[in-house]
């Protein structure tokens, strides 16, 4: 049926109206829940100054963020981007893009255009709906955001894998052998801390699962409240799970100025009362401080696969092939956890997050040690090496101890001439 109403349309005219279903299918998975929650309350005497507006804008503006918009809460800015809804627009804009769009450079820049023009019109809107809106300088900020998440799902959407490799193989090609080897190691390095992550949140939630129910039975919801405070925290999943990285590199995590979650110490303060933060570490020190080993472990398993993929012929290549997997991960890891950190409220809680610097820094580090713990000792080029420099050094050691020993046995020339 697309294709019929399109047909004799301009083609920038399909990226159009892919980059507007996409904003509008994202924007409704998310308002939709709290306008229900809205619906089963509206009876409810409590619930007699709430109107349906202003569950929309409270559904709006946690939309708003998960663009990089900020978002002003009875007066304080929020900066913390929810990255389940970035996610979750993401995945609108390929999907829209993979029905609607044709893959032709036109649409892609019609529909990067009406997503971000529609983003624009739901901030301003957002912004008089009550008292959360969107704060100052959130137009620009989310037009940034919107650019990059539509640019890049009506992309993906438009071209198909086997396109993707047809249009970047001429830039692809040109890369060294040695380099895309190394930019494909930091990549699977990145991507098996990431799933660590994940189990080490949901045990996180499984061991926290009391504290958060205590949390919930104290906070006394209604519906309303209920369906708001589930797809909040749900859309801050992500972010957990990006902390973790930073507590399994070493550095940890903030939830709020002084605190610290890390491996070898836990340093808590006072936290808002929501059932996500139940499932913050507790414990640290003993086995624990180990698990930055993880991280080695992974660059031990990129070592490997570089070891099975290259075919180095001077002993330096695979030193340089360890330190592009390191960068790119170090450099990959530190961009995500900046991601998932801002402000999440007032005061202390302006801090929030892991260390993009230190957390990449150690990401890079521990990848470095694991993937040269592998890759140098089983290649043969860097083992002839190594046998040359021993066996010059034994031959030097030999010739040492034979000049000495000679010295020995020959008077010095003074004692010959007395004699």
């Amino acid at each position: 049926m697309t294709a019929a109403v399109l047909d004799g349309a301009p083609r920038w005219v399909s990226g159009l109206l892919a980059g507007v279903q996409a904003a509008l299918l994202s924007l409704l998975v998310v308002v939709t829940p709290t306008l229900a929650a809205y619906v089963a309350t509206s009876a409810d005497p409590a619930n007699a100054e709430v109107g349906w507006p202003r569950s929309v804008a409270v559904g709006a503006a946690l939309w708003l963020m998960g663009h990089g918009g900020p978002v002003r809460v009875d007066g304080v800015v929020v900066t913390l981007v929810p990255l389940g809804i970035t996610a979750l627009a993401l995945f609108g804009a390929y999907a829209s893009a993979r029905r609607t769009a044709q893959p032709v450079r036109s649409a892609w820049l019609a529909g990067t255009g009406g997503y971000v023009a529609l983003l624009a019109l739901v901030t301003v809107l957002a912004a008089d709906a009550g008292p959360i809106g969107a704060g100052g300088g959130a137009v620009a900020r989310v037009a940034v955001g919107g650019t990059l998440v539509a640019g890049a799902g009506l992309a993906l959407g438009m071209v198909r894998p086997a396109g993707w490799r047809a249009v970047t193989r001429p830039v692809w090609s040109r890369v060294p052998p040695l380099l895309r080897a190394g930019v494909r190691g930091g990549a699977m390095v990145t991507a098996m801390v990431l799933c660590v992550a994940a189990a080490v949140v949901t045990t996180w939630a499984v061991s926290g699962r009391a504290a958060a129910g205590d949390v919930i039975a104290g906070l006394g919801l209604d519906t309303f409240s209920g369906v708001l405070l589930a797809v909040g925290q749900l859309s801050f999943v992500p972010n957990l799970v990006l902390w973790a990285v930073g507590w399994l590199a070493g550095p940890g995590f903030a939830v709020g100025a002084g605190t610290v979650f890390s491996p070898a110490e836990v340093t808590s303060g006072p936290l808002p009362a929501l059932p996500l933060l139940g499932a913050l570490p507790t414990g640290a020190g003993g086995a624990l401080r180990w698990a930055p080993l993880v991280v080695v472990g992974a660059g031990c398993v990129a070592g490997w696969w570089l070891h099975r993929r290259l075919a180095p012929t001077t002993w330096r290549q695979p030193f340089a092939a360890a330190a592009c997997t390191a960068s790119v991960a170090g450099l990959a890891t530190a961009l995500l956890v900046g991601l998932s950190g801002g402000a999440a409220g007032p005061g202390r809680l302006a801090v929030v997050g892991p260390s993009p610097l230190l957390v990449g820094a150690m990401v890079a580090g521990a990848t470095l040690v694991g993937s040269l713990v592998v890759l140098a000792p089983a290649d043969r080029a860097f083992r002839s090496a190594v046998a040359t420099v021993v066996r010059g050094m034994a031959g030097g050691a030999e010739r040492g101890g034979a000049r000495v020993r000679g010295a020995a046995a020959d008077p010095p020339d003074a004692a010959r001439d007395d004699a």
